[in-house]
This record gives structure tokens, C-alpha cells and sequence, in this order.
């Protein structure tokens, strides 16, 4: 079975992946590519109209990477991911999920 999308990433996420600890950031990318082939929950979920996050826990520390679907070509989805955080409350702060609805105005020239 192929997989359901494919994942670019935008400077900011590629900015935040190169902060964290490389066994997690690999941890990370794992968690991203394993949500390509599967509806988990666990691993990818929705948190706004347009914003999802992609969801790691490793070395006791909540990792999210927020981004968008770009579904403007039928044959070819795209999930960009816009932005990255360490969680530290339940919650993922609304500055964090602003600045990835702006990345998106911004990539569809809204």
C-alpha cells in the first residue's frame, strides 16, 4: 500500500528539526513517515480548521510539528509542515498555531 501523502518542509520546521536532539529528531521524521501509511491519531491530528500536527514523545518530551494539506493537485497530496515546538502544556500555545496558518497564507499567496 502506497503512502496517502507526501511531507515538504518549510524553513521554520527544518530550522526547529535541526534544534533538537538528533536521536529525537530522528524519532520525529520516523513518526512523520509512518503517518503517510496509516489514520492514526497517535501520530498525526488535526488542531484548527486548516492546522494539523504531526506527534512525537521521546525522552519524556512532547515534540510537534504543525503543518497544512496542499490537496491542489488531484493525483499528488502534499502536507507541508510549517513550524515545530517542544509541548510542554497540554495545550499547543495559539502563537505556535498562528504562525502556521500565516506560513500558510503565505505558501498559497492568500
Amino acid at each position: 500500500m502506497g503512502a496517502n501523502f507526501e511531507i515538504v518542509f518549510l524553513e521554520e520546521a527544518k530550522a526547529f528539526l535541526s534544534t533538537v536532539d538528533s536521536k529525537a529528531g530522528v524519532k520525529i521524521l520516523y513518526n512523520m513517515d509512518k503517518s503517510r501509511y496509516s489514520k492514526d491519531p497517535e501520530l498525526f491530528k488535526k488542531v484548527s480548521d486548516y492546522i494539523w500536527e504531526f506527534r512525537t514523545e521521546y525522552g519524556g518530551l512532547q515534540y510537534r510539528m504543525l503543518a497544512f494539506w496542499d490537496k491542489r493537485d488531484k493525483t499528488h497530496t502534499l502536507v507541508v509542515a510549517t513550524n515545530g515546538m517542544v509541548k510542554k502544556k497540554d495545550r499547543i500555545p495559539l502563537k505556535e498555531i498562528n504562525k502556521a496558518e500565516r506560513l500558510r497564507k503565505e505558501y498559497f499567496n492568500i
